[in-house]
């Protein structure tokens, strides 16, 4: 095991305040490692640690935030098989499953009972380095920057583990709803998986965008009714919810073809209202949440071997409070990324 003397330096939030500050190395537990953290992105999701919005942490209790993180193993805990120092890694959402409860035994290790959150329940990667478990690292490929692959360990398997649910066959008619940080990969994914892609966005300001990341038609969602105009392209056989909007997932029901799905993976503050009609064409409405450190293996190895990639920028890690505040506002185009001198 490597060991380090000296400080390093992590930007530290709680409630809403970011603070870069000095944190001493500690040598990695049993079964954890250390990473050298070359880029973390910033995730809407990040709105949970810095804000302890899941009371994962007693109040008043600082947070290092972070769950799209790249890096190199830095040192290894006791008892840690199959890494080496120097092996390139991430984190995404989940920092690793116990591997023993009873989810776990059953392989769902995505809802293990007993698993850390990356920057919300535990220190994550707006910092130089970070400590996690190893059944949570996911192996990066080279050929990929830092900075591109690190939105892919949480959007980019967030959108392309739920296009793998639908069980779409290429050529199927798929809608994507929205071209935001998850939107923007989504077209990708779904246009490299030989699906047909409709995106939908309000206005007409990202229509050569979705059209040049791969969708086939774009549907202005304040100038037509998009459920009809999907039913008159045949209706969708999957429609994919990034957006933030309850209402405007309700209003793509009807877009649905027959056995359609609707998968959401946006989280909405008001609620995505359903009728009985989903009974008659035999039409599923399913949530999608990120995805196994294997199947995040799989994302990246599609991505690298499809040129899938996020839009990014690039900020240093000092500048964490401003890019945070960059996303929310929704200026980003469309993932902010954190790097450090590694």
């Amino acid at each position: 095991m490597t060991d380090r003397l000296g400080t390093y330096r992590a930007v530290e939030a709680l409630d809403g305040v970011f603070t870069l500050v000095d944190k001493q190395f500690t040598a990695p537990a049993a079964g954890h490692v250390r990473i050298a953290v070359e880029a973390c992105g910033i995730c809407h999701s990040d709105e949970a640690g810095v804000h302890n919005l899941l009371g994962a942490l007693p109040p008043g209790t600082p947070v290092v935030p972070g769950h799209e993180i790249v890096g190199r193993v830095d040192a290894l805990g006791d008892g840690v098989t199959g890494w080496q120092v120097g092996d390139r890694v991430g984190v995404g959402f989940h920092a690793g499953p116990c591997l023993v409860c009873a989810n776990c035994r059953r392989g769902d290790f995505v809802f293990c009972t007993d698993q850390p959150i990356a920057g919300v329940s535990v220190d994550g990667g707006y910092a130089e380095y970070m400590t996690t478990r190893a059944s949570g690292l996911v192996a990066v490929p080279e050929g990929i920057s830092a900075a591109e692959a690190a939105p892919l360990l949480c959007a980019g398997i967030t959108v392309f583990n739920g296009l793998r649910k639908s069980a779409a066959r290429p050529d199927a008619l798929v809608a994507v709803q929205g071209i935001g940080g998850l939107g923007h990969l989504a077209i990708q994914y779904a246009a490299k998986l030989g699906l047909r892609v409709v995106a939908i966005a309000r206005g007409e300001a990202k229509r050569d965008l979705a059209l040049k990341l791969g969708a086939d038609e774009y549907i202005d969602s304040t100038a037509v009714d998009p459920a009809q105009a999907l039913q008159e392209l045949g209706g969708a056989q999957v429609v994919i919810a990034t957006g933030t909007s309850g209402a405007a997932i309700t209003a793509l029901l009807g877009g649905l073809a027959l056995h359609g799905r609707l998968i959401i993976v946006g989280v909405t503050s008001d609620p995505v209202e359903i009728t009985t009609s989903l009974i008659f064409n035999d039409q599923t409405i399913q949530g999608s949440l990120t995805g196994t450190p294997s199947q995040n293996e799989e994302n990246l190895a599609f991505a690298l071997a499809h040129d899938v990639r996020p839009m990014v920028e690039t900020v240093p890690l000092e500048q964490a409070g401003a890019a945070y505040e960059r996303m929310l506002s929704g200026d980003a185009r469309f993932r902010m990324v954190l790097t450090t001198n590694h």
